[in-house]
């Protein structure tokens, strides 16, 4: 049997050949672009924490661990204690985490499992343009709406039936550490929510479905199927809420009352570590006050950078299991 040869178009090959090289070689440098990006992102990171270091050096070496556990914060004696703005961000992030995470994972949840289509969108927009919002409104909505129905309604019934609880007691004047967690839980309240829409939305149909096939109810399996699901990545939203809060300036400045002192009562004025800084950087009269406010700052940075690295843990062990 006799065998046809057909010529072979080489020219065809080394066309075909030179595009993949061509296109390998534009993989690799978008490839090395994205790793350089991220290189700088990260050294701009460590920059920022090493020149707020540098600029609270001073302080740190003149109050050492004195710093984060005194009390007094005097700048004209040069006495610089951060404990009382330690406390007041602390308290008033955790206040807004408290009433900000159940409303925001029901909220998620209703939209997601039981709101039409239509009703879903329509509210999970409106909610989404709440981070839209810039901080100094929220802080003029505070002190004109806020604060004074606070002062006039809300807080004078708390001190009536709940005054003997020291968390109600004392004078109350509107602005204090009431109205900066209830200011700062409406602000994260987009955060959560949204996080936790999505990671309800990864949870599988078939999950539901076999949960209701063995005669669960709708809240049984919303509950099993969903909520014990994904109760690792709920736990990373509201870590990154609470992130958020902590670092929160303007809003909070303008209703916590600005008074650098530790009290019982969440009726009282307080101080956070980010309103501190924007009420005296600009008036800080010598290096000291300057290096103290800097430091602040450097730990206002740790504390938010640990924050954010626990939130991503949580995420994490949510997207393998």
């Amino acid at each position: 049997m006799q065998s046809t040869w057909y010529p072979i178009n080489m020219s065809r090959f080394k066309i075909r050949r030179r595009s993949r090289r061509e296109a390998h070689l534009g993989d690799l440098v978008f490839s090395y672009l994205l790793r350089l990006l991220s290189l700088g992102l990260a050294l701009l990171l460590l920059m920022i924490g090493f020149f707020l270091f540098r600029g609270a050096f001073a302080s740190i070496s003149r109050f050492g661990w004195d710093f984060i556990t005194g009390s007094v914060w005097d700048p004209v004696q040069e006495i610089f204690g951060s404990a009382p703005v330690l406390y007041g961000t602390l308290v008033s992030s955790l206040i807004a985490v408290i009433i900000a995470a159940p409303l925001s994972v029901g909220i998620a949840l209703f939209l997601n499992e039981l709101a039409p289509p239509l009703i879903s969108r329509s509210i999970g927009f409106l909610i989404e343009m709440l981070a839209a919002i810039p901080s100094v409104v929220y802080g003029l909505w505070g002190i004109f709406v806020l604060a004074p129905s606070l002062r006039t309604r809300v807080e004078p019934a708390l001190v009536k039936y709940l005054g003997w609880i020291p968390l109600f007691s004392g004078p109350f004047y509107g602005v204090g550490m009431l109205a900066a967690g209830l200011i700062l839980s409406i602000m994260i309240i987009p955060t959560i929510f949204s996080l936790s829409r999505e990671i309800f939305r990864t949870i599988p149909m078939a999950q539901r479905e076999a949960a209701l096939a063995l005669g669960a109810t709708r809240w049984e399996m919303m509950k099993i199927s969903v909520l014990r699901s994904s109760k690792s990545g709920i736990g990373g939203a509201i870590i990154l809420g609470l992130g958020r809060a902590l670092g929160e300036t303007m809003a909070v400045t303008m209703v916590i009352g600005n008074r650098a002192e530790i009290s019982a009562s969440l009726l009282a004025p307080a101080q956070t570590m980010a309103s501190v800084i924007a009420n005296e950087y600009a008036e800080a009269s010598n290096d000291i006050h300057l290096s103290s406010l800097i430091e602040i700052g450097f730990l206002l940075f740790v504390v938010t950078f640990i924050i954010n690295g626990f939130a991503r843990i949580f995420i994490l062990r949510e997207s393998k299991s």
